[in-house]
């Protein structure tokens, strides 16, 4: 003989037991509990939901929900209703139970959750389900509110869906990583997954130890974009996705030490970007926007900037020997108010350049074509200007302290230089 609990279908309330004879059949069965139960009993169903079709199925203490036909309906007990735990049915695998350690008075009230089981559970996660054992649940975080859902001196009660998989009302996407961590213990985070939606996962399940790394995760991720520069690679793959209408924003972006010789960055907004040491010898850079852009040590020669803007750049020892800022158009190259400290102009054709208030102590400027270009209230001390073609430039106001003007290839007149 069996013992069984029987309940109506949908309610825990009101259970009923019955034995079991080895003789009967399942017909026999169903009648026995429709009669324990008052109904007219045409159905048996697991706690999951599953019908029982055969009575050589049944064990000692199995609780069925007993239907009068309509499907099965998960119950809904209240705070008042004992709450039994439903328990796993399989015609091949034996029932495992979780078991405690037993506690003395002295011991903490909250104990540690030792799972010898390694019954399999289904979560229905926001609609998608999971599979896992009971004991991944609960070993690797023993305390936390996961654990004590599936392995807890009272019994935590959960609702199940038709199919009698567990239903949390969570993430699925960020659940995901959780149930991996619990199997494995190291976190793994997809290239798509925020850490910050998984933080919060884990706060709700009480996840204690998962919370420590992913915060540490978070906290890394907030690092400045100052310590990873852009790489050659990865600047021709953002270039090669922008369509050529659009204007490319790298305002503010890291590109120290990058690689971007000879390529073609016309009209790009490089506005506060950092470029110290980057290498951009024979690059096209007309009309690009550098405004407060950092160029320190930067390598531009024979470089093409015509209409460029750098207003109040950094561009302190920069070499820019043989780049043409001279736009037949008339669009002149703003470098107004430029940081400009030893830096290498030889040869470079410069007609109608705006550098007034430019800071130019030291600079190179051999050989330099200056036509019509505003050097009023320029630093050029020390500056060597041989061979600078000076002819109509703006000069007023212009520190030349120390500066080299031999061979000029047109003679400097005192009205270009006083106020």
């Amino acid at each position: 003989m069996k013992r069984v609990t029987l309940f109506h279908n949908s309610t825990p309330a009101d259970g009923r037991l019955l034995f079991v004879s080895p003789t009967h059949t399942l017909e026999e069965f169903i009648q026995e509990c429709g009669k324990k139960l008052d109904c007219d009993a045409k159905l048996l169903f697991t706690a999951q939901g599953a019908v029982l079709d055969d009575v050589n199925f049944v064990r000692e203490d199995d609780v069925f929900y007993v239907s009068e036909g309509k499907p099965f309906i998960g119950p809904s007990p209240s705070r008042s209703t004992p709450v039994i735990r439903p328990r796993s049915f399989s015609s091949i695998s034996p029932r495992n139970d979780c078991k405690r350690h037993s506690r003395t008075p002295t011991e903490s009230t909250t104990s540690k959750c030792t799972c010898s089981s390694s019954e399999w559970v289904t979560l229905n996660v926001g609609g998608r389900v999971f599979t896992t054992t009971r004991s991944t649940l609960t070993q690797q975080e023993p305390e936390s509110m996961l654990a004590r859902m599936f392995c807890d001196e009272d019994q935590w009660y959960s609702s199940v869906d038709v199919t009698g998989a567990y239903l949390i009302d969570r993430s699925p996407r960020y659940f995901e990583p959780i149930l991996n961590y619990l199997r494995h213990g190291q976190l793994v985070l997809d290239k798509d997954i925020n850490p910050e939606g998984v933080l919060e996962e884990a706060k709700f399940f009480g996840l204690t130890s998962l919370m420590e790394i992913l915060e540490d995760v978070i906290e890394k991720n907030q690092v400045p974009d100052d310590s990873t520069p852009i790489n050659r690679r990865e600047f021709v793959l953002r270039l090669l996705s922008t369509p050529t209408n659009k204007e490319l924003r790298c305002q503010g972006m890291n590109f120290t030490n990058a690689n971007l010789s000879k390529l073609d960055l016309r009209y790009i907004n490089f506005k506060y970007a950092v470029l110290k040491n980057a290498n951009l010898t024979g690059a096209n850079l007309s009309y690009c926007n550098f405004e407060r852009a950092d160029l320190c040590q930067a390598v531009l020669d024979s470089a093409n900037l015509l209409g460029v803007k750098m207003l109040c750049a950094n561009m302190e020892g920069t070499s820019l020997k043989g780049c043409n800022f001279e736009d037949p158009a008339g669009s002149r190259a703003n470098m107004e108010g430029a940081l400009m400290k030893n830096v290498n102009l030889e040869g470079s054709h410069m007609a109608g350049v705006n550098l007034r208030v430019a800071t130019l102590k030291n600079a190179n400027l051999q050989n330099c074509d200056l036509r019509g270009a505003v050097l009023a209230g320029a630093d050029l001390e020390n500056c060597d200007m041989s061979g600078c073609d000076l002819q109509e430039a703006n000069l007023r106001g212009a520190n030349l302290k120390g500066a080299a003007l031999k061979l000029m290839l047109n003679p400097l007149h005192m009205a270009q230089a006083v106020r």
